[in-house]
């Protein structure tokens, strides 16, 4: 009996996570050297191949019948060393720009002047709509607060759809000038 078959028979004798293991140790020099020949400094080339078994420990009976684990494992290694170098270079250009570039980024939160001049508008609102005559009051909240429509005003307030037309249109007209006012 051949080295090879005597190993491929204690192999397959092994669990998963031992497979695994053995296939690692067993070939580690020559999965490490397929991802250095594809361009990768040698730490990377021992991170990768680290990234590869924790990656296969999760599911170690993939390497159960493969006709050659050690191609297996080394095509795995190189195509997660490819992974890895896409990753990096989308990393460097996503983060590439310098502190004052970031600095310079709008942000998406409002300026606190802002914030201000919208409370003023929203107290001015107010005040405005407290003014109004009491009907076009109802009428105006009813339309802008409870969404209801100028038919379902109409029947709610027994009044005409003219009238509820009538309110709304003065009840606008009053805010907004007291609005332009501001």
């Amino acid at each position: 009996m051949s080295s090879s078959s005597t190993s491929r028979m204690s192999w397959d004798s092994l669990d998963g996570n031992d497979l695994l293991n053995r296939a690692i140790e067993e070939h580690y020099a020559d999965i490490t050297g397929a991802v250095l020949r594809r361009g990768h400094p040698r730490s990377t080339a021992q991170d990768v191949v680290h990234d590869l078994y924790i990656k296969l420990s999760t599911k170690p009976e993939v390497l159960r019948n493969k006709r050659s684990v050690k191609a297996f494992l080394c095509r795995a290694a190189i195509n997660l060393g490819f992974d890895r170098l896409r990753r990096e270079n989308i990393e460097a250009r996503l983060f590439s720009g310098s502190e004052k570039e970031a600095l310079a980024v709008a942000s998406a939160a409002p300026a606190p002047d802002h914030v201000l001049q919208i409370e003023a508008r929203v107290a001015v609102l107010r005040d405005a709509i407290a003014d109004l005559p009491q009907r076009r009051r109802v009428v105006f909240i009813l339309h802008r607060l409870h969404h209801l429509t100028p038919d379902q005003i109409s029947v709610k307030l027994n009044i005409s759809r003219n009238m509820v037309d009538r309110h709304l249109r003065r009840a606008f007209a009053h805010c907004l000038d007291r609005l332009l006012q501001v």
